[in-house]
């Protein structure tokens, strides 16, 4: 290998709940973070801060939101994490990271999770870490995203049903640890030097459900963010016991129906349905209830079921056909709400994958 090399990370962006499976279950779709990234070892040092120097087109270039700063900008932290959990205090000698990124922030796509996955894999491929496994990598992914199912879905690829391993008191004690020492970043306070805890083992597992080859996903994306930390806080401490059995009623039935070909729309369409979360966080989205009440396969051909992506506000409508004709349907109430939307068809995808030039 010469003293330069690049490759290219791509991390799918994923949906999670899809109904019933509030924080459980997670699907990831063919829009991707790319990263490429080119490193000249030949160098000793850069004039970039720990090295690297990033740039960045696509969804929030140019505000606030996407720093070009390695210590601030997420996916190098991340990859910082994993890099001083093995003893490199930086990113090698010179390292340009271009990042593209298509994924709208803050829309219930996992721009996030997309990103710590991405970021995560960033550390391996720099740091030469490559004994670290998918199930390990697993491991840091929730050190920094402590929801299994974007990250999971965004890691290794389809439909995942995910879970978190309870931690003993040892391991509870070591994931509180100043931000810091996980991230440093002017938020979390000066770098320390500290070598910061790796993660426990197991942290979370995963399995992969079969997905019929017919259903593609219609993504109605409203032009607002919901921050996941306000969807969260409209959520309430504690839940009637009937709509909780309702809910596992209908996870225990949705993977099964996913995955059956050809798809039953009534199936289907039954066992998407939530009382966990979905009917608190209408109150944040204007015409959710009426857009998921509303469309049925009674009513609309190729339909199976709608739900709220992730914590909202973009729509998934999972459809066998006549995918632009649901797409407008739901748009239309979106519009009656003075929302503005855009739709993008997509599929179930892989997870991230390296290609090295």
């Amino acid at each position: 290998m010469g003293a330069t090399e690049s490759f290219t990370i791509k991390t799918p962006c994923s949906s999670a709940n899809i109904g019933p499976g509030f924080d459980v279950i997670g699907l990831a779709l063919s829009m991707y973070l790319e990263l490429q990234v080119t490193i000249d070892r030949a160098r000793p040092s850069s004039a970039h801060p720990l090295n690297c120097r990033i740039t960045y087109e696509g969804e929030g270039a140019g505000t606030a939101d996407i720093s070009l700063d390695p210590e601030v900008n997420l996916i190098t932290r991340v990859a910082l994490y994993v890099l001083r959990c093995h003893d490199q205090r930086g990113f090698p000698a010179d390292t340009h990271v271009h990042i593209k990124n298509p994924i709208p922030l803050g829309r219930g796509l996992g721009s996030s999770g997309a990103a710590v996955v991405a970021g995560v894999m960033l550390g391996k491929e720099c740091g030469g870490l490559h004994h670290l496994t998918p199930a390990r990598l697993f491991d840091y992914c929730l050190m920094i995203e402590r929801h299994p199912d974007n990250v999971g879905a965004a890691l290794f690829g389809g439909f995942v049903g995910t879970y978190l391993k309870p931690l003993t008191p040892a391991d509870v004690a070591r994931t509180e640890i100043p931000l810091s020492e996980v991230l440093p970043a002017p938020a979390g306070g000066v770098d320390t030097g500290v070598k910061p805890p790796a993660p426990p083992l197991g942290i979370g597992h995963h399995i992969k459900f079969p997905w019929a080859p017919e259903i593609k996903a219609v993504a109605i994306i409203p032009e607002f963010e919901v921050p996941t930390a306000r969807a969260r806080e409209v959520l309430p401490a504690q839940y009637p016991r009937t709509d909780v059995t309702f809910n596992l009623q209908r996870i225990a039935l949705l993977p099964v129906a996913l995955g059956q070909s050809p798809p039953d729309p009534e199936l289907i369409y039954l066992a998407m349905q939530d009382k966990l979360h979905q009917p608190y966080r209408q109150t944040l989205i204007p015409g959710l209830t009426e857009i998921v009440e509303s469309m049925t396969p009674d009513t609309q051909e190729g339909l199976l079921g709608v739900c709220l992506s992730g914590a909202g506000p973009t729509i998934l409508a999972l459809a066998t056909s006549n995918f632009g004709e649901i797409a407008e349907r739901i748009i239309a109430k979106f519009t009656e709400n003075h929302i503005v939307c855009s739709w993008k068809l997509l599929e179930p995808a892989e997870g991230t994958t390296v290609v090295r030039a």
